[in-house]
């Protein structure tokens, strides 16, 4: 499994604003913060709505710790979809947050 530390995504994101980040929190946890422009698919959702991505970009996948993230980037590989975790998550984001 990818992983990228938060500090090299959020420079990632302040060189290229395309970056696509997928949350996997619940809504209410995303409500509290947000990553800009990520697209929020609960872990529990995201069999069913994969079909939303498209396996010719990149997306890194963030939760509150990177534990759940780390379930999705597993289940995401496993369909063929590039996907890199974000290594703690939220919890050690140190990027904009809206």
């Amino acid at each position: 499994m990818k992983q990228i530390m938060p500090n090299e995504a959020a420079e990632l994101l302040k060189k290229d604003r395309s970056i696509d980040f997928i949350d996997v929190r619940e809504v209410a946890e995303v409500a509290t913060g947000k990553i800009p422009g990520v697209i929020n698919i609960p872990l529990g959702l995201l069999e069913f709505r994969m079909h939303e991505l498209d396996k010719s970009k990149e997306y890194i996948l963030v939760c509150r710790s990177g534990a759940r993230s780390a379930t999705a980037v597993n289940f995401l590989e496993s369909y063929g979809y590039n996907v890199t975790n974000l290594a703690g998550g939220m919890n050690t984001w140190n990027g904009e947050v809206i």
